[in-house]
């Protein structure tokens, strides 16, 4: 379960059970740098961030950048064209992300 690593989880003294904070995340507007592929048999969200960003934790930014994909998997739909938003744009959305969860 390492794509939940980053996730916060919360325990009050009120509430005992553990359970992981809802985390916001930003939208990611369309750029002329993004870079547009074809998805193939066997691609995962977590290893195409893997393959771009050289990091699997960042699988949540290209499930943003598509939102007409399945949200309830890795798994992109086989052969649509995806988005991924150009590895120079990730600290300034890691920014926008960190921005918005501040406090949790």
């Amino acid at each position: 379960m390492a794509r939940y690593s980053n996730i916060p989880i919360t325990q009050t003294v009120e509430i005992p059970q553990r359970r992981y904070t809802t985390v916001k995340y930003p939208e990611i507007i369309l750029d002329f740098s993004d870079i547009y592929v074809y998805t193939t048999r066997g691609d995962r969200y977590d290893t195409l961030a893997l393959t771009y960003y050289g990091d699997v934790s960042l699988w949540w930014v290209i499930t943003r950048a598509n939102p007409t994909q399945p949200t309830d998997s890795l798994i992109p739909n086989y052969g649509d064209q995806i988005r991924i938003p150009s590895p120079q744009r990730i600290p300034n959305i890691l920014s926008q992300y960190d921005s918005l969860n501040r406090g949790i």
